[in-house]
């Protein structure tokens, strides 16, 4: 189990000076004796919370920067009545998330809280639809949230603030889950209510030790407020730079082993970079790397979103993750960068079982009504539809070593019911090199290193 912090000791995990930190004014109102529902003993449990803690109540609101940022702080206080939500409680998240909009500030959620609060029945559990109409009401402002994950975060707090941020990290160790300890089934995995699983479950973003979160947090902030201009310009291709002579040519290059992936892509595209892992459904998928990263050129130093394909077969989990990377980008005015290097859409019966088809519905929808340019550049193997849903119309680009293809030769010629030394004319047939896109007007131009330029077309604008 991770180390329990109080809400103070959370807030200055992450500020960038000790006295960085100011308060926002708690907003007034009293209730009757012992609450609304007169709840017998309840302000004796408030008042003994308050001597023990030194709070007024589960959450502490601030105004302080991290990493240079100005940002509004929400902590909660695990020591005044296990951080649960009461009606003061909504009072104070609904004063902060209004401070944010009415500032422009990003706001980070430091949770802890095991849950509502009983000793004040239905009415504190519908503080959950204030803290979720607040959290959407700052989503459509444009402003990021940012959620960190202590020990424990249970029940409505992790069903709002801490699911339902845009990135979501979390502490070692951390007990996380809807089912808080004593409610759960006697015999549920306690396994799989920690920070861990949730991020292999693709609930969670990264699990992130306490000497790396302020660090994290600050690159985060910094990432998602940074003002960003027009569509972000294709990568330079960093493998073979002369035209592939046939199809099949196009397809062994792509599919080569010392073929330049992704990864070498990213880091020769970005300075600084922070990854979003999973589809929030439940599933990850380690072919498809998606983050925001600081991209610099002549033009200056920008984030730009990315979503890259590893050259595996892209899963379900995948192309969910890339649509969320997409809606949140647009939601924050970044543009998008995507690397198309897949064989296909995983085809296996798990695969349909997880919704493959309609997953890449929703990534085809998410680039097709993005709010902010998307530049493509495909690296590899451009594989069917699988590959098609990642590609931006009208933007999209080619290396030399790669190809794009309604169906791969082999079952291209397979469903032609041709012979298999007719695999490379079939290959010549589709028209599937670099150039030939060109020609086709499927690709703006081919992209060469950077010493080089492009073939054709001058950068995307």
């Amino acid at each position: 189990m991770t180390e329990r912090f109080s809400a103070r000791e959370a807030v200055a995990l992450v500020i960038d000076t000790p006295d960085g930190f100011r308060e926002l004014p708690a907003p007034g109102g009293e209730q009757g004796p012992d609450g609304p529902l007169s709840w017998q003993g309840y302000d004796a449990s408030r008042a003994r919370a308050a001597a023990r803690t030194g709070e007024e109540e589960s959450v502490v609101c601030a105004a302080a920067t991290v990493g240079g940022t100005p940002t509004v702080l929400i902590a909660f206080e695990f020591g005044f009545l296990g951080g649960s939500l009461g009606e003061r409680t909504g009072d104070r998240l609904e004063a902060a998330y209004t401070y944010a909009r009415e500032h422009r500030l990003p706001v980070v959620s430091l949770v802890a809280t095991g849950g509502s609060r009983m000793q004040e029945g239905m009415l504190a559990l519908t503080q959950l639809q204030r803290v979720a109409r607040q959290s959407a009401l700052t989503r459509e402002a444009g402003l990021p949230q940012i959620a960190v994950l202590r020990d424990p975060t249970t029940g409505g707090g992790w069903a709002t603030l801490g699911a339902g941020a845009d990135v979501t990290l979390a502490l070692p160790g951390a007990q996380v889950g809807f089912a808080g300890s004593r409610v759960r089934p006697p015999d549920a995995d306690p396994a799989a209510y920690t920070a861990e699983a949730q991020w292999a479950a693709g609930a969670v973003d990264a699990v992130v030790g306490e000497g790396e979160l302020r660090e994290t947090v600050a690159l985060w902030l910094g990432l998602l407020t940074r003002p960003s201009g027009g569509a972000a310009p294709a990568p330079y291709a960093l493998g073979a730079t002369g035209l592939p002579a046939t199809g099949w040519d196009a397809v062994l290059r792509a599919r080569s082993p010392q073929h330049p992936r992704a990864q070498a892509y990213l880091d020769d595209y970005f300075t600084r970079r922070a990854a979003l892992s999973g589809d929030r459904c439940g599933g990850t998928d380690a072919g498809m790397l998606c983050g925001f990263g600081e991209h610099t050129d002549e033009h200056g130093t920008r984030t730009v979103a990315y979503a890259a394909q590893c050259g595996t077969a892209t899963r379900p989990a995948g192309y969910r993750t890339a649509a969320r990377l997409i809606r949140l980008a647009g939601r924050l005015g970044i543009p998008v960068l995507t690397l198309v290097d897949t064989p296909g859409a995983a085809n296996d019966a798990d695969a349909e079982r997880q919704g493959v088809g309609s997953a890449i519905a929703d990534l085809f929808a998410a680039v097709a009504t993005a709010r902010t340019p998307v530049t493509t550049l495909v690296i590899g193997e451009g594989g069917s539809g699988g590959a098609l849903a990642l590609a931006a119309p009208g933007n999209t680009w080619a290396t030399p070593d790669s190809y794009f293809s309604v169906i791969a030769p082999e079952l291209a010629a397979a469903i032609l019911k041709r012979p298999a030394h007719e695999v490379r004319p079939t290959a010549d047939q589709l028209r599937i090199r670099p150039q030939d896109l060109v020609d086709l007007g499927v690709v703006r131009g081919v992209r060469r290193h950077s010493s080089d330029g492009p073939v054709t077309s001058p950068p995307p604008p």
